[in-house]
């Protein structure tokens, strides 16, 4: 469990890369630091009482867990405090990191756009009261009404975190207002390797992500673990399928987005289906998410890195498809249409995926309107073109002055340039 916590742990440095790579070179930074400043607050808010509102006694019909039963941990300190054997305060390590990464998740949808401050505001409220809340719903086996009340499956968060997730994105988008110039000017990513690397640690942390949350060394563990190598595989085909046939390129960002397309959908699904189950649900992601990442340009949303395209298409589809391809064979033990199930499991698959949308979706517009109106969500005009990296953080991603020289080139003792004719550092592609 505790190497399982270090690989997710993993992800989110991860995510920064990959998210940072598809930025502008003027906003790499402020990008990263929304990512990553998700540890600074979701990591302290779990600790105080998150993880309590998460996996409390219930108190309140599956929706909410007692804030307080396990307020600063302090009840689970003691060495003699284990559930089925495993030390409590494991689980809760575990949990935190699906916690800080999901909050992380939707910074992608805010690129170059919204104040740091407004964002830290923002991931401390969306934490506390959608989070947790959904969190206790799926992920308490106990008392959640998502697992244990209407009985849906999803073993390692395709709701919790992923749809709902990219359902915050979406309206967090809405309510920002699109970048400055988009979609008339091109957004490239500035470093397609950096989202290659960053692609690469996210699937190689999914590992801790899915295999993990079967909280033990096990056969539930190594089903999981075979499921997300396979299905992750058939949805990098999927999406370069599409990108031959329809743009006659497969690129490296389409086989990256791939790769987060597959993960996101056999999250739910990694412990009901078969691996040849997990390889369809792979192929269509890919397919669905190629096509969903086109979403923002017919319906005018400015989803900077398909945080919805990805993460919300690629949620619905794992969770809606594991009532097809569920096999009661499996450690989760549920039948699908294909294997004599009938209808039923695919209903309350529904059931869990539209609840989460509309509770996330609702919230989310509360939060983001409040934030707006008190404190402003986006930078200024002036911040934003010249680069949020400067604007926000007084720094910038690359020293593009320190590659140039007055006379002697490389190595001359004419190291600095004129004022006159001195690069900035926020004058990357977009300069």
């Amino acid at each position: 469990m505790l190497t399982s916590t270090a690989l997710v742990l993993l992800m989110t440095p991860g995510l920064a890369l990959f998210y940072g790579g598809q930025a502008r070179s003027k906003s790499v930074l402020n990008m990263m630091m929304m990512v990553f400043s998700t540890f600074a607050t979701v990591g302290v808010l779990w600790v105080i009482f998150g993880y309590s509102m998460s996996f409390g006694d219930d108190v309140g019909g599956g929706l909410l867990g007692n804030p307080g039963q396990y307020f600063m941990l302090s009840s689970l300190l003691s060495e003699t405090v284990q559930t089925d054997g495993l030390p409590d305060i494991a689980f809760v390590a575990f949990q935190a990191m699906f916690a800080i990464l999901t909050v992380g998740l939707i910074a992608g949808a805010a690129a170059d756009r919204m104040k740091f401050n407004s964002w830290m505001v923002f991931s401390i409220l969306w934490a506390t009261l959608v989070y947790f809340p959904i969190a206790h719903w799926v992920f308490d086996l106990d008392a959640g009404w998502i697992a244990n009340g209407i009985g849906a499956v999803d073993f390692a968060g395709g709701t919790a975190v992923h749809i709902n997730a990219g359902t915050a994105a979406l309206v967090l988008c809405i309510v920002l207002g699109r970048r400055r110039g988009w979609p008339r000017e091109a957004m490239r990513p500035h470093n397609l390797t950096m989202v290659m690397l960053g692609a690469g640690l996210l699937w190689f942390g999914w590992f801790g992500f899915n295999a993990g949350s079967a909280a033990v060394a096990n056969y539930s563990a190594a089903y999981a673990f075979l499921n997300t190598v396979v299905a992750t595989c058939t949805a990098i085909c999927g999406w370069l399928i599409i990108e031959q046939i329809r743009d006659g390129k497969a690129t490296s960002l389409g086989a990256a987005s791939g790769i987060v397309a597959g993960l996101v959908a056999i999250t739910p699904a990694c412990a009901a289906v078969t691996p040849l189950g997990a390889m369809a649900i792979g192929f269509i992601a890919g397919i669905a998410c190629a096509y969903g990442v086109g979403l923002k340009y017919r319906l005018g949303f400015d989803d900077s890195f398909d945080v919805v395209g990805v993460h919300l298409v690629g949620g619905i589809v794992g969770t809606l498809l594991i009532g097809f391809f569920a096999w009661d064979g499996s450690p989760a033990a549920a039948a699908g249409v294909f294997y004599g199930g009938g209808w039923g499991q695919l209903g309350i698959q529904a059931i869990a995926a539209v609840a989460v949308i509309a509770y996330s979706g609702i919230v989310t517009a509360i939060i983001a309107l409040i934030i707006k109106a008190v404190m402003g969500l986006r930078v200024e005009d002036d911040s934003e073109a010249a680069g949020i990296d400067e604007g926000e953080h007084a720094e910038s991603g690359y020293d593009f002055s320190s590659l140039r020289s007055g006379g002697g080139g490389f190595g001359s003792s004419h190291s600095t340039l004129s004022s006159a004719t001195q690069v900035t550092a926020t004058a990357g592609k977009e300069g």
